[in-house]
């Protein structure tokens, strides 16, 4: 790590200090996330760090339990997912890359407050873990809601988004994510369960574990 990298984690601490909080528990590269999204500037990336760790505790109880409303369970969902393929693993740049599929979507399905507030979540509170995010089968319809959606969006995070409309886009997605990980209907080799298909075990649940790196 380079030396100014290290003054700017140790700038960052202190300014989380001041703001009543700690970094106590938390990874090196955890904490550069931070910095990276708010351009190395430690007074910003601490309030970033600051409010990120109150969400995540309002989101995400220790217990680990699924809470009943529906944000926290998608909140709880890729929580557990991020942790789950970082899980043995160095912390460092661990990223997630993510396929929106609007083949089957209609008007009735359009929701645009609930398409910002997903990626409002990752941009804030789970910064520099999206590597890229691809959107396929984009209806005519869904475009005049996107450019609306984007109006709320960071650059950095518009500039992650890939609209997959012809064969060099669908070259990238594949190179990107891989041939062994993208599923076969999207071109791969991946034989998964969509997540509604998947039966829950008969035995009681058992307690999970929260990841403070995830």
């Amino acid at each position: 790590m380079e030396e100014s990298q290290e003054l700017a984690l140790t700038q960052l601490r202190k300014s989380v200090e001041k703001l009543s909080s700690s970094t106590e528990g938390y990874e090196k590269p955890t904490l550069m996330r931070f910095l990276i999204a708010r351009s190395m500037n430690p007074d910003k990336a601490a309030k970033m760090f600051v409010d990120w760790q109150k969400w995540r505790a309002s989101m995400i109880p220790p217990s680990g339990f699924i809470p009943d409303s529906d944000r926290k369970f998608l909140v709880h969902v890729l929580d557990k997912s991020i942790a789950s393929a970082i899980q043995g693993k160095e912390v460092g740049d661990e990223k997630v890359a993510c396929l929106i599929d609007l083949q089957n979507i209609t008007y009735k399905n359009l929701d645009a407050r609930g398409t910002i507030t997903g990626f409002q979540i990752l941009q804030a509170y789970y910064p520099e873990r999206l590597s890229k995010c691809y959107i396929l089968h984009m209806p005519g319809f869904f475009v005049t809601l996107w450019g609306f959606v984007c109006r709320f969006l960071d650059k950095a995070t518009k500039e992650k988004i890939v609209i997959v409309t012809d064969s060099e886009e669908q070259r990238k997605l594949e190179e990107e994510v891989g041939l062994d990980a993208l599923p076969e209907e999207y071109g791969g080799r991946a034989k998964l369960t969509a997540f509604q298909d998947v039966l829950p075990p008969l035995a009681a649940p058992r307690m999970l574990t929260t990841n403070n790196n995830a």
